[in-house]
């Protein structure tokens, strides 16, 4: 009985452990160009291994003239490239997925968390059940910008769900690392969400720079401050409606920039009603701290990576933190609007309590 309660309150924490893994696993298939590495699904050059050589890869593409890859059926993939899709396929599928049907399973009608764990096991299964559909979408799309950003999103959602499983569990348990005040959380509450979306917002800005051919080097690799923080040796230039895809770099980083001044401005001006005026809520303050400075740490970590850029490439490294850090920051504040809109419904249960 013990060992079942366990799994039960531990389960969630294992499946949220695994998405992250998924999803960095994602980015690194990106960095390496993987991304049509296994231009079939969910097979991989119509067989369940990765070991495929050139010459098996060759004949696959005779045998199958209508399929598409944009560095045309010439191209060859390493070994390397191909186990990269074929082990985040693997994980997503294999594993992830059924720790979520499980997962839903033993706690579907757990007395102790009530129906709101059920509506959000569901859901959870219905997201996991759609990314494995946008997956197949991407992959037969060829890895089209919409379809790349599509599949983050859809992650990302499915992230934001277990984090919510995961609150439900806490709250049982009476632990307090997401108990907001009420009073604090509804005066703040459309700000956080309004930064949460744009936080996002840029998110998928950034997946545009790094899905267009030629993008990353759209402001230059001359080095600090002509290639960043300015752009070809420019703050701001004029962008014609033709030239948003070439230019993305640019503006993905005029978004990231007013976003991050917003970002401080929300931390800086909670932080003076909580010192100076003696209202608010610290722990509130604390998370919107650690994802402003997760956010500050991304936009340093961006410039590092365009100054990174020579005519050979760039360090890959990088560009995994770059949207693993970026995901976070996102993460952190989509948390924070989750704990309070559960801080805000408990309220209201609790007036309507009181009325009776």
């Amino acid at each position: 009985m013990l060992r079942r309660k366990i799994v039960k309150d531990n389960l969630t924490k294992v499946i949220v452990i695994t998405t992250i893994l998924v999803i960095a696993l994602g980015g690194t298939i990106r960095i390496y160009d993987a991304g049509e590495s296994c231009p079939d699904w969910p097979l991989c050059f119509g067989t369940f291994g990765f070991n495929i050589s050139e010459e098996e890869q060759e004949k696959w593409w005779e045998e199958n003239p209508d399929e598409i890859d944009s560095r045309g059926s010439s191209h060859r993939y390493t070994t390397f490239q191909i186990f990269t899709e074929w082990i985040h396929r693997f994980l997503a599928g294999m594993v992830l997925a059924p720790l979520v049907f499980l997962n839903w399973f033993i706690l579907r009608d757990d007395e102790r968390y009530g129906k709101e764990m059920g509506t959000a096991t569901k859901l959870s299964i219905i997201l996991i059940l759609w990314q494995g559909a946008v997956g197949m979408l991407t992959v037969r799309m060829d890895n089209e910008h919409w379809s790349v950003i599509l599949h983050l999103g859809s992650a990302l959602a499915f992230m934001m769900v277990l984090i919510w499983i995961w609150i439900i569990i806490s709250r049982e348990k009476k632990t307090d690392w997401i108990s907001f005040d009420s009073e604090f959380s509804a005066k703040w509450k459309n700000k956080l969400f309004t930064i949460s979306g744009l936080t996002l917002f840029t998110l998928f800005s950034g997946v545009l720079v790094s899905t267009s051919p030629g993008a990353n080097y759209g402001c230059g690799i001359n080095g600090f401050y002509d290639s960043w923080p300015l752009c070809q040796g420019e703050l701001l230039s004029k962008v014609a409606a033709n030239e948003i895809v070439a230019k993305s770099q640019m503006i993905h980083r005029w978004l990231v920039g007013l976003v991050g001044i917003s970002l401080i401005g929300i931390f800086l001006n909670m932080w003076n009603e909580f010192n100076k005026q003696n209202k608010g809520d610290l722990l509130l303050i604390k998370w919107i701290f650690a994802a402003t400075i997760t956010y500050i740490m991304n936009i340093l970590l961006g410039g590092l990576y365009v100054l990174s850029w020579t005519v050979d490439g760039y360090l890959e490294l990088l560009s995994l933190m770059h949207l693993l850090l970026a995901s976070t920051s996102f993460i952190l504040l989509a948390t924070t609007c989750i704990g309070i809109l559960i801080v805000l419904k408990d309220d209201v249960k609790d007036q309507e309590i009181l009325e009776d």
